[in-house]
């Protein structure tokens, strides 16, 4: 199953988010940040079913004027 994630620098760390379940992660390097969050819903779907239903989020910039 394939889940979509976003990623942000929030000095000092880079934040992965799940776009698709609530599970958030972090790391030093963005990339630490994902295999953090893999390893984290791995870890939650332990318990859980996966969904069934999987719809991609939208995904959209947001440009406000000043």
């Amino acid at each position: 199953m394939e889940f979509t994630a976003a990623v942000t620098h929030e000095a000092p760390w880079f934040v992965a988010r799940c776009l698709d379940v609530e599970i958030v992660s972090q790391g030093e390097t963005a990339e630490e940040a994902l295999e953090n969050l893999k390893e984290a819903l791995e870890l939650y779907f332990e318990d859980q079913a996966l969904p069934e239903d999987l719809e991609p989020p939208i995904i959209a910039t947001l440009r406000l004027t000043a």
